[in-house]
């Protein structure tokens, strides 16, 4: 901590409205990140932000200096014959895209080096899904991590140490005095882990709807709209699409379920469908970002033709082998992904069709299932979940349940089904009478400076 500045007195002006220099956010979070300031004071700090907010170029600021809080990664001396692009989701109910584009984008000629996270709350993790495939490390060493970016295109790890160290910290301390919801404080937390994987370009799946972690469209605009622009500022294109998560992206959510969604989707057994759509979205505009496609017709023909010949599906394996995982997933992966002991259909009370869905609720199912976490420390059921999800607009009868549910036991199949009519509702219309949802609502573009 610079000794020109007491750090109460900079958190004082900021509790009283003022405005912070660069000078005086690096200061501050160079105090989180060395542990000079107190936990106490990180409190305050976060508590004055929260009630004051921050301008446009105080949360460029405060993202610059988290991400530079630590290591940033460089790529110069790999010679990659392409470009370092990433994307980023704020969360959501059976949202895999991560395990597909990141694939999909290697085989197109880009290298995503993507830093995920573990569940939060009703929403999944890619690193929980990732870790029911045997023999997955998440925390490989810099050097493989290294090597794979470059040999596979692709590799989808968890944060390491070295990596925006003084977020650690601040989210730590955000979550225990009530200051997550601070716009300022959520941008600089997501850029500034992102923007330290050295990136030319990156994509943000910013969801809205029921089971989105701001459910409000404007609130979700705002903060597509805030990281887009303080991406860029930053000196990282960035492009966010604002996406619909009003039901769940694919049809089903747990752990092992998604990965099998996944590579059902790499290997061509599914064609279509809200998953395949967003995926291909974000994926052409992170094409068009990294220079891989001259327009959006010709981003969309190189992701059809990658994803048909199977060089996506090979990317994908060539990851999980990279990484500790079996050579031949893409073959045998019911050998491989753990299955649960309890797969039962939970029917709908009448007939009719899904008019509307509560879809955090169909998140917290999964939760309650074991599929997520209640505290931090809980273990990750891997095997439990739900698949063949029903869809808005979709019939259902007593051929066509809600959907299935996986689980240890007949009794905790039973509480996820009476979380699931609770959370989805049927009624007697025709097709057209239920109003399906835009898919992708904006794209939001921003070059960098």
């Amino acid at each position: 901590m610079s000794s020109r500045t007491l750090p109460q007195e900079l958190i004082r002006a900021k509790r009283d409205g003022g405005a912070l220099s660069p000078e005086a956010i690096g200061e501050l979070v160079g105090g989180i990140s060395d542990g000079s300031l107190s936990d106490a004071q990180v409190g305050a700090l976060a508590m004055a932000v929260y009630l004051n907010g921050m301008s446009a170029a105080e949360t460029v600021a405060l993202t610059e200096a988290v991400r530079d809080s630590g290591e940033v990664l460089a790529w110069s001396d790999l010679d990659l014959p392409g470009p370092v692009l990433d994307k980023h989701s704020t969360g959501g109910v059976g949202d895999l895209v991560s395990l597909v584009l990141g694939p999909w984008i290697a085989a197109c000629g880009g290298h995503v080096p993507m830093v995920s996270g573990r569940g939060l709350g009703h929403t999944g993790g890619t690193l929980d899904k990732l870790e029911a495939i045997p023999g997955y490390d998440i925390a490989p060493t810099r050097e493989r991590f290294r090597s794979l970016v470059k040999e596979a295109g692709v590799a989808i790890v968890g944060q390491t140490a070295e990596l925006a160290p003084a977020d650690r910290r601040l989210y730590a301390i955000r979550d225990v005095t009530a200051t997550v919801e601070s716009l300022p404080l959520i941008v600089s937390s997501i850029l500034g882990k992102k923007l330290a994987c050295g990136l030319d370009a990156l994509v943000m799946d910013v969801k809205t709807g029921s089971g989105a972690f701001m459910p409000t469209h404007e609130a979700s605009f705002e903060l597509a709209s805030t990281i887009a622009e303080v991406a860029s500022r930053a000196g990282t294109p960035t492009t966010a699409l604002l996406t619909d998560m009003s039901q769940p992206l694919a049809p089903c959510a747990g752990n092992a379920v998604e990965v099998r969604e996944a590579i059902r989707l790499l290997t061509g057994e599914v064609r279509d469908g809200r998953l395949l759509e967003v995926t291909r979205g974000l994926a052409a505009e992170l094409l068009l970002a990294g220079r891989l496609a001259e327009n959006r017709s010709a981003a969309q023909a190189l992701l059809d033709g990658r994803l048909a010949s199977g060089a996506a599906a090979e990317r994908f394996a060539r990851m999980v082998t990279g990484l500790g995982g079996p050579a031949d997933l893409l073959e045998r992966h019911d050998r491989y992904l753990p299955q649960a002991p309890i797969v039962r259909p939970v029917n709908a009370e009448r007939l009719g069709r899904v008019t509307q869905m509560d879809t955090r609720a169909v998140g917290l199912a999964v939760v309650e299932l074991g599929g997520g976490r209640r505290a931090p420390q809980d273990a990750i059921d891997h095997v439990v979940g739900l698949t063949g999800i029903a869809a808005l607009g979709e019939a259902v009868d007593g051929e066509r349940p809600l959907a299935w549910v996986h689980a240890r036991s007949e009794a905790d199949a039973e509480r996820a089904a009476t979380r699931l009519l609770a959370a989805i509702e049927v009624n007697v219309a025709a097709a057209g009478d239920v109003r399906l949802p835009t898919l992708i609502h904006d794209v939001i573009r921003r070059e960098a400076p």
